[in-house]
């Protein structure tokens, strides 16, 4: 299973109509549902904002929305592509502006399920790895050394707040974090308590 690693957009157009794919990443159906409530003021003008969703590691969560086309031509094609891709943790939206002619239900489903291929054949994605979030404070004689040994654990989304001492969260994959841990208990000859959340 691979998740997304970074929003990805286009645009198709079908007997003049404008059909813009878009994927964001997401964590929760919450996060999906206040994504697609943002587009839909956006793209307020638009004819319809169809959308599907995937979440959890297993894709135990999911959603779609045909949002007023004929039922079953839009957002269960989107989610039957998604659903085949491995990918999870995703939102696709495809946006219509109509362009006058009727595509037929046949049509629809093609320019829906073209419009999601297109926008996944762009995604950047990564394996699906377990990360736990921690967090820890240093004092500032020992933040340069901690920091060199970053390099040896695969570790992001890192946060540094410089106050008295040294704030330092960030996440770190699962299978890491006991080997860290005892970096960090090594290097501060046992001070450095890191919690994880």
């Amino acid at each position: 299973m691979k998740v997304l690693l970074e929003k990805a957009k286009t645009e198709i157009v079908v007997k003049k109509s404008r059909f813009i794919a878009e994927a964001f990443p997401v964590h929760s159906q919450n996060e999906a549902r206040d994504q697609i409530k943002k587009l839909k003021e956006l793209y307020k003008d638009a004819t319809h904002v169809v959308h599907a969703f995937v979440v959890g590691n297993a894709v135990e969560i999911c959603g779609m929305s045909d949002d007023g086309e004929p039922s079953g031509t839009a957002g269960r094609p989107v989610l039957d592509i998604l659903k085949g891709s491995g990918i999870t943790n995703i939102l696709i939206t495809v946006t219509r502006y109509f362009g006058g002619t009727l595509l037929g239900t046949g049509g629809l489903v093609k320019a829906y399920g073209d419009s999601c291929k297109a926008v996944l054949s762009l995604c950047k994605t990564e394996e699906l790895i377990s990360k736990i979030k921690f967090c820890f404070v240093t004092e500032y004689s020992l933040y340069e050394t901690i920091k060199h040994n970053f390099n040896d654990f695969h570790i992001s989304n890192i946060q540094e707040n410089f106050l008295s001492s040294v704030e330092i969260s960030g996440e770190i994959y699962e299978e890491e974090i006991e080997r860290f841990k005892v970096l960090l208990q090594n290097i501060s000859s046992g001070k450095i308590e890191l919690i994880c959340i």
